[in-house]
């Protein structure tokens, strides 16, 4: 399977990567700064991605940024990031997919736990991850091809709160948190919320 993981240099994307590459599949790994250039926050960059890139079977992204601060210090530049890149990105990424992907491919996004277990400083992150499961439960009724479209929403990853001097007991492995883009990608999920923590 030709997979584009979007993000690729990232904590969670490398893994993916890494974890697909692992099981046979062919990945082409883009980020703004790799070889393969893609901008969530430009459309015509995703556009360019997928005349670069033809005939892939699915996409995984593991990229876009949110602001997370108190609720009180959260900026209108914050949540525009938010909603420009994490949340507009990706949807402008389905949006392309699904004229360029292989019939019965696969669309992969990312919200977050944020989304249903809240904290202190996540409102506007909260936001953002609600809304793209959302999109993905309602876009999915409407794919056209057979193509599928689902959402991983990981915990707190291991490594990151690491970086943060945070308590990784919290936490899951970017490797385990693969496991659920594989399983969204490899599986017959349509319009599901994937929680890392649940599977295998």
């Amino acid at each position: 399977m030709k997979i584009i993981v979007i993000g690729a240099t990232g904590t969670i994307g490398r893994e993916v990567a890494k974890a697909a590459i692992a099981k046979g599949h062919d990945v082409v790994s883009a980020s703004r700064r790799g070889e393969v250039k893609v901008d969530l926050e430009n459309a015509a960059s995703i556009r360019a991605l997928f005349g670069a890139v033809s005939h892939a079977d699915a996409v995984v992204c593991c990229a876009g940024e949110a602001a997370f601060k108190p609720f009180a210090d959260l900026t209108d530049a914050d949540y525009q990031l938010g909603l420009r890149s994490k949340l507009m990105g990706q949807v402008a990424l389905a949006r392309v997919a699904k004229d360029h992907l292989n019939d019965s491919g696969s669309i992969t996004l990312t919200a977050g736990i944020l989304a249903r277990e809240p904290m202190v400083g996540s409102a506007s992150v909260s936001l953002i991850n609600a809304g793209l499961e959302g999109f993905t439960r309602a876009a999915a009724l409407e794919m056209p091809r057979g193509l599928r479209i689902n959402v991983v929403s990981p915990p707190w990853v291991t490594e990151t709160l690491a970086k943060l001097g945070m308590d990784t007991a919290i936490g899951l492995t970017a490797a385990r948190v693969a496991g659920a883009y594989l399983a969204a990608v490899e599986g017959t999920y349509q319009g599901v919320v994937l929680d890392p923590r649940r599977l295998g």
